[in-house]
């Protein structure tokens, strides 16, 4: 099969639409229809089927998605590996969710864009830390930022790059403001505002909820750390959240953080990518500049906020 080949199925598997397939990669639909079809006849089995007008992938056609990303990259590191260019090209495909992606991340791409600028970077949302896991794991994912706690990394080299503080915030006229030290039975009859299932601070806290036998009953989950905020600010609940994401409105007295009584296990950002995975020249810019850009703005990161 050949790379061009590959391409178009992985435009084609993201869109599921030929025609737009055809327009995005400038070849005539009807191009883009036979190399499907020959690539379909050299595996033995179809990779789309029609449903009325929606074109969908078959199982097999998910099942090689996955082969024709890591041949795509594959093919890309080679053909990096041998060419000798002094000046560093190639795709980096980088992961992360929200709370790194707005606090962590900004700094770093533009500086990386500014000394890299052939370097192609593609941003991939990851709304847990498991699923970014899961996709360097799959080779989706060349690299991905991560917010945990220290733990093995099975497949995957792991490393920290800093601990994070959590803070437990709320509006600033909130009662349990009042008090000097807030434990987790005053926080029994509170509504928290939460993010997503599988966020690893929102798994922390409500292990630690459990371990005292504590179920806040009033909960809202958002998809978002920013809605979050603005619902904390409005008085709708206790938000935690890392410090980075609440420190400028804590500063600016949009909200306060409560004297609570943390017991959640130390959080790090960190920075992780396949044990296996050919450290190509861009990949290992980036992670050296990672790791400097930490070093050095370590007490000033919310120069960025």
């Amino acid at each position: 099969m050949e790379n061009k080949q590959l391409i178009t199925f992985k435009v084609a598997a993201e869109t599921l639409n030929f025609t737009q397939t055809a327009k995005m990669l400038n070849f005539a639909q009807s191009s883009v229809t036979a190399q499907m079809k020959s690539l379909e006849a050299e595996l033995g089995t179809p990779l789309f089927e029609r449903l009325g007008k929606r074109l969908i992938l078959t199982e097999a056609g998910r099942k090689f998605q996955l082969y024709a990303d890591r041949m795509i990259k594959l093919n890309e590191e080679a053909k990096m590996a041998v060419s000798g260019d002094e000046e560093l090209s190639g795709t980096l495909t980088i992961g992360a969710q929200e709370s790194q992606c707005t606090y962590r991340l900004p700094p770093i791409l533009m500086e990386f864009k500014k000394q890299y600028p052939s370097v192609k970077v593609i941003f991939k949302p990851a709304h847990s830390d498991e699923m970014a896991r899961k996709e360097l794991q799959e080779g989706l994912l060349d690299i991905a930022f991560i917010m945990d706690t220290s733990k093995p990394g099975d497949a995957l080299r792991i490393e920290c790059l800093t601990q994070e503080k959590i803070k437990m915030v709320v509006s600033p006229d909130h009662p349990l403001l009042t008090k000097s030290e807030v434990s987790p039975k005053d926080l029994e009859h509170e509504t928290f505002l939460l993010t997503e299932s599988g966020c690893s601070y929102r798994t922390l806290l409500e292990d630690s909820f459990r371990s005292v036998e504590v179920y806040p009953k009033n909960k809202f989950e958002f998809g978002s750390i920013e809605a979050i905020k603005q619902c904390v600010i409005a008085g709708l609940g206790i938000a935690v959240l890392p410090e980075m994401a609440v420190e400028a409105d804590i500063r600016s007295g949009k909200m306060k953080e409560l004297a609570w009584i943390n017991t959640l296990s130390p959080i790090f950002t960190q920075i992780a990518w396949h044990k296996d995975k050919w450290m190509t020249p861009p990949l290992q810019a980036f992670i050296e500049l990672t790791h400097e850009t930490f070093k050095t703005n370590k007490n000033d990161l919310s120069d960025f906020i």
